[in-house]
């Protein structure tokens, strides 16, 4: 996925990690899941995923997009399901992500939706998505909206994650895509670019800084505690 025709590389460079990196960094390539939010053949979704893949590679991260065709919806199956369990494991793996939804009533997509769904607030008293980064994308059928951005963004801070500041909301995104499926270049394209730029810069500075997400309350009690209080049956 290294094409990148409409990237002025004399501009933008591989994000240098001595740059950003903590002194306890692991050295490896930023880890980044890409979750999009539509199944249609054509999605303008999976086509920002694709290209925010494309930038993330260049800029030196390791970037895997999850295909969410066949998830069944949030309980709808047991936690062992195949896709199920990848969208998990994916989950554990990353140190950021990328969430790219079209906007559907005013809104991100149920698509979208159930991959966040799926992923579970806690294993064994620790939140999975925890201090991890986040990067948000829309496109819109008409005008520029940023509804499905907003409600992101709300889920993203409840999942404890650091959203970054900058985002991108592509409207009349049929026209901004070539036949092909690769996005022509545009005002749109580049703020996909400083948006990507910026989720490897913020995953280099977060990651290997746990006190950046050390709570008192989590030091309070363990995670082995936690887990038998919170999955205790009531009387």
């Amino acid at each position: 996925m290294s094409d990148l025709p409409n990237l002025d590389t004399a501009l933008l460079a591989p994000v240098d990690p001595a740059l950003y990196a903590a002194p306890g960094d692991p050295g490896h390539a930023p880890r980044i899941l890409i979750l999009y939010g539509s199944l249609r053949e054509r999605s303008f979704s999976r086509f920002v995923a694709e290209e925010a893949a494309r930038l993330l590679e260049y800029l030196g991260a390791e970037v895997r997009i999850f295909d969410p065709a066949g998830l069944p919806l949030p309980d709808g199956a047991p936690a062992d399901h195949p896709k199920v369990a990848e969208v998990r494991e994916l989950a554990e793996w990353s140190e950021g992500m990328v969430w790219s939804s079209p906007e559907r009533h005013g809104a991100m997509t149920g698509i979208l939706k159930a991959q966040i769904d799926w992923i579970p607030l806690s294993l064994g008293g620790v939140r999975p998505t925890q201090g991890k980064t986040l990067a948000l994308c829309q496109v819109c059928g008409g005008s520029q909206s940023f509804n499905a951005l907003n409600q992101m963004r709300v889920l993203g801070r409840w999942m404890r994650m650091v959203t970054i500041p900058n985002q991108s909301s592509v409207a009349k995104a049929w026209d901004e895509f070539d036949a092909a499926g690769r996005m022509k270049p545009s005002p749109y394209y580049n703020r996909i670019v400083d948006v990507m730029e910026e989720l490897v810069k913020f995953t280099l500075m977060t990651r290997g800084r746990a006190t950046l997400t050390d709570r008192y309350s989590e030091r309070l009690e363990s995670p082995e505690a936690l887990s038998k209080r919170v999955n205790t049956a009531k009387a």
